[in-house]
């Protein structure tokens, strides 16, 4: 009776050792995978010959609001509907510089969480980082290149701050 019970504490301890352990390893894979979520569209920016009449253009055809940088689309976040959320739209100059190293015509920006964290992990896949983090009040912003030579922008956004700085200079989401 001893040997049997002997054994089943054995079976039991050898279950649940083997399932903290599992819970451990997932929970830091899951920490990695959450590093390196991408929330939602940052902003679409594209190269044309006359931004300013680009502007005009999709105001007058396509409703959007624009100012001088482009327009934000304002929505609500899925997690969280009761906060806010932007999206930039930018069309730039085709002489800029703002998008090399690469020699496409457009750049995606993301938005992300961790962006710290996110850039440590970046660099251990090998993955080319093309500046250091910069800090604004409205959020944190890195870039880096895919594998096909496309720059891509991150941003770690603070949209209080974001829609502030719109109030600020007068600006008017499309919503």
């Amino acid at each position: 009776m001893k040997n049997k019970i002997l054994i089943m504490l054995a079976f039991v301890m050898t279950f649940a050792l083997g399932f903290s352990v599992k819970s451990i390893t997932m929970e830091g894979s899951n920490n990695e995978q959450s590093l390196r979520k991408v929330t939602g569209i940052g902003g679409i920016f594209f190269k044309c010959k006359d931004p300013k009449k680009m502007r005009e253009w999709y105001a007058t055809n396509l409703g959007l609001n624009t100012n001088d940088y482009g327009a934000v689309f304002e929505w609500r976040q899925g997690a969280d509907s009761t906060k806010k959320g932007f999206t930039q739209w930018s069309p730039f100059n085709e002489k800029t510089r703002y998008f090399e190293p690469s020699t496409k015509d457009f750049m995606i920006n993301y938005r992300v969480e961790n962006i710290t964290e996110l850039v440590g992990q970046l660099q251990k896949s090998g993955v080319v980082i093309t500046d250091t983090i910069e800090t604004y009040e409205y959020g944190k912003f890195v870039h880096i290149m895919d594998i096909e030579g496309n720059k891509i922008e991150l941003w770690e956004p603070n949209d209080l701050e974001f829609e502030k700085l719109g109030l600020t200079i007068g600006a008017k989401t499309t919503k």
